[in-house]
């Protein structure tokens, strides 16, 4: 039996799963599970509108922009892993490991402040990958080793957490991240482009096509003739890039390696992917969704600023019951659709 290579191995999935004479119910269930993190967003964001006078504030909305482009880098990288059907718990050690080595490193200039993060986050995402993929360890112990590995390293950079790296603020690396360009932050169209890019590989290259087909079915994908142990590797070096570079944007806007950064991000990472649509089984996602997720992460947790009385501890208790209700409609759409 061929196969059309041209087109992603999702799109063969839906074709298959839905025919030309799929039901009303089926392609509503499909809609569902593919944009409703973008209409509970746009919802969201006309409710606060209307709530908030401050929200729709050039000011707020900059903010936002900005708090949400190191996050989006990371679930970027996020969303190839668990496409795949994998997991990486490494990636706020690496965030917070790439910001302080990208200080250190902006006394030497800019292209050492963004090659180093770059090539010993890199690093660690390659070992996670052959661990992975060559020992078929379990990606949930190899990547939560590497968290405590990872946050080992910075702390030995940074004599405990005792040290803290400062960027010079008028170097050419504080611009990247305290830069403008049409009055928005350079971080923000840093990753926009390349959520642009990640898309293309994602539903447009061959390597997307060997993503989503390890992701579905390992052992099809293995017989088809895809290179399993070389995706896996890969897109677990990919996830340690975009948790680097993330990081040395981070360091160049804030002129410092904050070494307290990236608690917790991993997991904010994982819920901004699974509630943009992707499936944490694998063989499904979209970048797109990922974005959207990280949009509606950080406008939930504007909106609980702005009501002042809640404790920011709201925003972690709102995000997981926002979490798990977006996990149980998933697996409800899915079955709903094999049922249907």
């Amino acid at each position: 039996m061929t196969t059309d290579v041209d087109t992603p191995v999702s799109d063969r999935t839906t074709a298959e799963e839905e025919p030309l004479g799929a039901t009303r119910s089926e392609r509503l269930s499909a809609l569902a599970q593919q944009h409703g993190a973008l209409v509970t967003l746009i919802v969201a964001m006309i409710a606060a509108t209307l709530s908030f006078d401050t929200f729709l504030t050039s000011d707020n909305l900059e903010n936002m922009a900005l708090s949400s482009a190191f996050l989006a880098v990371v679930a970027l990288g996020m969303t190839f892993v668990i496409v795949t059907g994998g997991i990486d718990l490494s990636v706020g050690s690496l965030f917070a490991l790439g910001g302080v080595l990208a200080a250190w490193g902006s006394q030497y200039g800019t292209v050492v402040a963004v090659l180093l993060p770059l090539a010993v986050c890199g690093l660690i995402g390659l070992v996670n990958g052959l661990l992975i993929a060559r020992s078929r360890l379990a990606p949930f112990i190899v990547t939560l080793a590497s968290m405590l590995g990872a946050r080992g390293i910075l702390l030995s950079v940074t004599d405990e957490g005792s040290k803290t790296y400062l960027v010079d603020k008028g170097s050419f690396f504080a611009k990247l991240g305290q830069g403008t360009l049409f009055g928005v932050g350079l971080p923000v169209w840093i990753t926009l482009t390349l959520f642009v890019l990640g898309a293309v590989v994602l539903r447009r290259t061959r390597f997307g096509q060997y993503v989503y087909a390890v992701g579905g079915n390992e052992d099809a994908a293995a017989l088809m003739g895809a290179p399993v142990a070389r995706t896996k590797i890969s897109v677990y070096v990919l996830s340690g890039l975009c948790a680097g570079l993330a990081g040395a944007l981070n360091a160049a806007w804030l002129v410092s390696g904050v070494t307290i950064l990236g608690s917790g991000m991993e997991l904010e990472a994982i819920s901004a992917v699974v509630i943009g649509g992707t499936l944490l089984s694998g063989g499904f996602g979209f970048i797109s969704g990922s974005l959207v997720g990280v949009l509606l992460l950080k406008v939930i947790q504007n909106v609980i600023n702005q009501i002042g009385s809640l404790d920011s501890a709201y925003q972690q208790v709102v995000s997981g019951a926002f979490l798990a209700v977006v996990v149980i409609a998933q697996t409800w759409l899915g079955r709903r659709r094999r049922v249907l």
